[in-house]
């Protein structure tokens, strides 16, 4: 079986056939803006798609098309029903239009879904039963597989746990209420740590890092630590630690899962980002006293994830 899977991001749409054994063919790309409609989007999208499988004959017959999308999803109806990031698909019945384009059998789910479909699969969750996947970027999301099925909650609603409180009271979040995790443990709340820190500290080692790179990234502060050994820089990471911690913690206490994966940017920081968190995670018993193991572990397919995912809705 060959499907087409679909990422949907906020600034691009990567597609690509995938089979069920988890090849993956050439990727299509295309633009995609916060200001435009999400009928115009759809479109684009399906005449991307058409187009993609005129010019890729080695694909075969195509069985359908998997989509994962940001936002709050009705996987069961197929509609977005509101995304932060791409304010004018809110409401947009996604499966049945793109069926009409296309001609295809559609199905949807949201974004942090499809990657932990795919990594489970064809990836680092190697057929895992239980698994937690969090994304660590502008935001954070979340999938879950509970005993080998995808845990999607009412409505496909569930599984926000970016949006679970660390903090009773704390930091804005974007979801409107306040002390979420995702207003402490995700890359925007490392880049904003680190922007503070060098505000306080200007003699660190970030500033010059930051020039380097052009900006303030969630990288900054890893590299000053690792590499330079500076000291703001390690308590902005340690903090941040702290924070990825105690929300996996809660993961562990809430569904005891075999395995947690994180990918995004910030998972790219490898080894030491990882010996260090699965050592929290141990001097605090994994939650509880006399609790099983939880394995960390990175993501393997990287941003291939989401497109793997999406067709795996098929397989």
């Amino acid at each position: 079986m060959t499907v087409i899977g679909i990422d949907v991001g906020g600034t691009s749409i990567k597609g690509a056939a995938v089979t069920d054994n988890g090849h993956m063919f050439d990727t299509f790309t295309i633009d995609v803006s916060r200001d435009e409609k999400g009928s115009d989007v759809l479109d684009r999208l399906a005449a991307a798609i058409k187009e993609y499988m005129a010019t890729h004959s080695e694909i075969g017959e195509v069985s359908g098309i998997g989509m994962g999308v940001p936002g709050v999803i009705d996987s069961k109806r197929g509609v977005v029903c509101y995304s932060a990031n791409l304010p004018y698909w809110s409401d947009l019945e996604v499966k049945n239009i793109m069926e009409k384009l296309t001609g295809l059998p559609v199905k949807i789910t949201n974004d942090a879904n499809a990657a932990i479909l795919g990594e489970v699969k064809f990836g680092a969750g190697d057929n895992c039963e239980t698994a937690i996947m969090l994304t660590l970027g502008t935001g954070i999301g979340c999938g879950v597989v509970l005993n080998g099925q995808l845990f999607e909650g009412n409505e496909g609603k569930g599984a926000e746990f970016g949006h679970s409180t660390l903090m009773v009271g704390g930091r804005q979040c974007s979801c409107g209420r306040k002390g979420c995790f995702e207003a402490y443990a995700s890359a925007s709340a490392l880049i904003r740590d680190t922007e503070e820190a060098i505000e306080a500290h200007p003699e660190s080692i970030m500033k010059t890092i930051a020039v380097q790179f052009g900006k303030v990234n969630g990288r900054v502060a890893f590299k000053a630590a690792r590499e330079f050994n500076d000291p703001y820089a390690i308590e902005v990471v340690d903090q941040y630690l702290t924070y990825l911690g105690e929300g996996l913690l809660n993961i562990c206490n809430i569904f005891r899962p075999n395995l947690i994966i994180l990918s995004g940017g910030i998972a790219n920081e490898g080894t030491y980002l990882f010996e260090r968190i699965q050592q929290y995670l141990k001097d605090r018993d994994y939650g509880y006293k006399n609790s099983p193991e939880v394995k960390v572990v990175q993501g393997k397919l990287g941003y291939d994830s989401g497109k793997i995912g999406a067709a795996a809705l098929f397989f």
